[in-house]
């Protein structure tokens, strides 16, 4: 039997060896990429699964999806520095023991009275606070504040101030005392917070402009408490003087200011 050859794109074929191909079951190629039916559990409706660590512009809002990193929990450490930070801070306060020489109402403002305060300086210092609503007056005459001593100057309706009284008060501000440094106390000495081993270690006070322009006594004084004894504290700090600690009258776990 001659044999035939049959042209087949470049391939040359005997014709005997036609009956093998027709009798091998060739198998179409099959290859590794997914078909629409087997995507379908991933994309729909819309699998927020789908390479995972992407945002998934179709999920919603409220679909709990990793795609944003997450801000660490603040350690004892990061607590520990911040409450370093703020005692640092207060202790660039220059707080004063003071004694109220006199007081009287401000001849233009009614919710204010101006005292002559000597904290320890050859002259007394004139400061206008606004307690005429919470305080008689007759209560100020002689008394023993707490006066915060390194603030710029005001002028609080034609009277220029030269420092504030801290008091404490209730969250709404309803009733507000005065600080009152212990009987011995005397004025003119500096206050700290902390233990007596703490107050020769104080710097010296930051200037009224340093006060102003790094924002001292805005970052402190959110610290700043009466605790369950209405003894006045900063954080876990307490408020010293040479003759014992400072407090208020009644108020506890109040805002001081």
């Amino acid at each position: 039997m001659a044999a035939m050859t049959i042209g087949l794109r470049g391939l040359s074929l005997s014709t005997l060896s036609l009956p093998l191909l027709r009798s091998c079951k060739i198998k179409p190629p099959t290859h590794s990429y997914p078909t629409s039916r087997s995507l379908k559990p991933l994309i729909s409706p819309c699998n927020p699964t789908v390479f995972r660590g992407f945002p998934s512009f179709c999920a919603s809002p409220d679909v709990n999806v990793e795609t944003t990193a997450t801000v660490p929990p603040a350690t004892e450490a990061d607590n520990a520095q911040s409450a370093d930070d703020i005692r640092n801070a207060a202790n660039l306060l220059d707080i004063r023991v003071g004694r109220i020489i006199k007081a009287w109402r401000h001849e233009e403002a009614d919710s204010l009275y101006v005292e002559e305060v000597d904290v320890g300086e050859p002259e007394p210092r004139i400061i206008c606070s606004g307690l005429v609503k919470y305080i008689p007056s007759d209560l100020l005459q002689d008394a023993k504040v707490v006066v915060l001593a390194n603030l710029k100057p005001r002028n609080m309706r034609g009277v220029k101030s030269n420092g504030m009284l801290m008091a404490a008060s209730d969250a709404a501000h309803e009733n507000v005392e005065l600080l009152m440094p212990p009987d011995g106390a005397v004025p003119g000495e500096r206050i700290w917070f902390g233990t007596e081993d703490d107050k020769d270690g104080q710097p010296e006070p930051a200037t009224p402009n340093q006060v102003q322009k790094k924002k001292i006594w805005e970052s402190v004084q959110p610290q700043l408490k009466t605790d369950a004894s209405c003894t006045a504290m900063l954080g876990e700090h307490l408020m010293q003087t040479s003759a014992g600690v400072v407090v208020c009258r009644s108020l506890k776990n109040a805002n001081i200011s």
